[in-house]
């Protein structure tokens, strides 16, 4: 039996990307097609290196040759990827960076800025080039986080001005307010000050090119968070709550700004923090400490995923205190909940991007 590219193509344009909706073929996730006597070969480009759904794609093109040109086939298929972006070419500031998304919140102590640098993290580690800054100009935690209190960045000059070299950690290209202040005092800047400060963390920083920038923003709907909203390209947004319904009343806030219609700014998705707790002992015993069931049931009054729900793990935050992320070492099961969390995110980021480049093509 004489094999051509043209029967292989045929037979994969029946296999549907299923966050997209569409098939491979048109799609254009099919590349490199060759054929050696019986052997096929092909790559399949996904949206993200952190694609949930990967075993079952490539799964379904096996079973598409072998139905469609014959069950003798050997398929050899290489998984890549290219994340995909709404970035405009004429974009000016940071055109490098395919993706920027905002983690907010409605009010502080849920958990954020660990969800943040956990998120970035095991992005990173499913082979994307990952950016995070830390936006919470008053209260910035990163430094501590990844155990560079004391680290300063360095500084070099082109085209009359200075820049900054972001520093390189955890597989993640980071900075903060607090690599340029003294953490040991209070920041007393009015808004406007404030303001410009973040705009430099974005604006006067060798970044380079990133597939996803995560931003940590500081709690609430105040200066900073607008600022960040109106004058950055944001892909999205994720919303971290804690079960219990006073931090729900307060999130309620936050989801009420990005969806603004001065604002408009895609909400991708709902994170519980603090979810439940699992002692060690007893590994499939679920506590509720703070409720059940309140993010679930807010992100379907919003229409949006409930992307993950992260356990209270005493070790979260002795690792952050010691200045290693949990998802650093990616040994334990709270690390396994970030990365299903990272595959849960870049999925919608996926998912969003298709949508818009469909309606705002």
């Amino acid at each position: 039996m004489t094999i051509d590219n043209s029967q292989v193509i045929a037979a994969l344009s029946h296999v549907d990307d299923p966050d997209l909706k569409k098939d491979l073929v048109t799609l254009k996730m099919i590349e490199n097609i060759a054929v050696d006597g019986n052997k096929i070969f092909f790559d399949v480009v996904l949206t993200t290196p952190a694609c949930p759904l990967k075993k079952e794609i490539r799964q379904a093109c096996v079973d598409a040759i072998h139905q469609y040109i014959g069950s003798d086939v050997v398929v050899e298929i290489n998984m890549t990827s290219r994340v995909t972006s709404r970035r405009k070419e004429t974009d000016a500031m940071l055109k490098e960076v395919k993706n920027i998304i905002a983690v907010g919140s409605g009010k502080g102590g849920v958990g954020k800025s660990t969800v943040a640098v956990n998120l970035a993290i095991s992005l990173a580690k499913s082979g994307s080039k990952v950016g995070l800054i830390d936006a919470d100009i008053y209260g910035p935690s990163i430094p501590m986080m990844f155990g560079m209190i004391q680290e300063r960045p360095k500084g070099f000059d082109k085209d009359g001005k200075t820049y900054v070299y972001p520093f390189e950690k955890f597989g993640i290209k980071v900075l903060s307010i607090g690599f340029f202040v003294d953490q040991s005092k209070a920041l007393i800047w009015r808004g406007p000050m404030a303001s410009m400060a973040l705009r430099q963390l974005f604006t006067d920083a060798e970044w380079g090119a990133l597939d996803y920038m995560v931003i940590d923003l500081p709690p609430g709907t105040g200066d900073i968070p607008l600022t960040l909203i109106q004058d950055f390209p944001l892909t999205g947004a994720i919303i971290v709550s804690t079960p219990q319904q006073v931090a729900i009343a307060d999130v309620r806030k936050a989801a009420d700004m990005f969806r603004n219609d001065k604002i408009n700014i895609p909400i991708l998705g709902l994170v519980e923090n603090m979810s439940y707790f699992t002692p060690e002992e007893s590994p499939d015993k679920k506590y509720h400490i703070f409720g059940e069931g309140g993010c679930k049931k807010f992100a379907e009054e919003l229409s949006i995923p409930l992307l993950g729900q992260i356990p209270i793990v005493p070790a979260i935050a002795v690792s952050g205190d010691a200045g290693i992320p949990v998802s650093a070492d990616g040994q334990s099961t709270v690390s396994e909940a970030f990365l299903k969390l990272a595959e849960s995110v870049a999925q919608q980021i996926a998912i969003s991007n298709s949508i818009r480049e469909i309606f705002n093509p």
